[in-house]
């Protein structure tokens, strides 16, 4: 049982099959974010694993204009709470004090970058127009952005006059087929249907 608060995650793997339910409590105000992240088609049966993280274990870093909280992956030579297994992802949290720049140029060559907006408005890359918050923007793949006349190495941002607070993420495509239903995610129809006759017959877990 894992309970999460302000400031905190959890980073499941489900592996060969895990079975969890979400109990959020009402309240007055509650921002969070959700993701999934599929796993190499040669790992997919691994053992399953859960694992809280709190504020603590988050390393957070104070810049000019901006917070970095390193949530799994590597950030200016500061490893994260989680090393993402064999995913190696690289998931930051930032908040961008108002009318305030923030470069980032760590991405490396293989993988794809993209930005959610949680708060506030962001102007990317010098574009004119700007995004409000919970969009999503898709730097590029390969670590390359689609912008002519760009630094193909770098994301830069300002903020508007309220700030902005936004995660980052990248890690490198797999390019392998994804079959999805419901809660279960594999690679083909047939993974997929498995998975759900053993759902109904109790065969689902494999490791206990």
């Amino acid at each position: 049982e894992g309970t999460i608060g302000p400031l905190q995650c959890q980073w499941m793997t489900a592996g060969s099959g895990i079975i969890h339910q979400e109990m959020p409590k009402a309240s007055p105000r509650m921002l969070g974010c959700q993701l999934w992240v599929n796993i190499p088609a040669k790992d997919k049966m691994t053992h399953p694993a859960y694992r809280d993280i709190t504020e603590e274990d988050v390393p957070l870093l104070e810049e000019d204009a901006a917070t970095v909280r390193v949530l799994s992956g590597k950030y200016n030579g500061v490893s994260g709470a989680f090393d993402g297994g064999t995913l190696q992802i690289r998931y930051l949290d930032i908040d961008l004090n108002p009318h305030s720049e923030w470069v980032y140029n760590q991405t490396p060559d293989d993988h794809t970058l993209f930005l959610y907006l949680l708060e506030g408005t962001l102007i990317t890359n010098g574009l004119e127009e700007e995004e409000q918050k919970g969009c999503a923007l898709l730097m590029g793949t390969d670590g390359k952005q689609e912008q002519p006349d760009q630094d193909n190495q770098a994301v830069a941002v300002r903020s508007g006059a309220e700030g902005a607070r936004f995660i980052l993420l990248s890690g490198k495509p797999l390019n392998e087929p994804i079959s999805w239903g419901g809660p279960i995610v594999m690679n083909t129809r047939e993974e997929l249907d498995l998975a759900f006759r053993e759902l109904d017959n109790g065969t689902f877990i494999k490791h206990q």
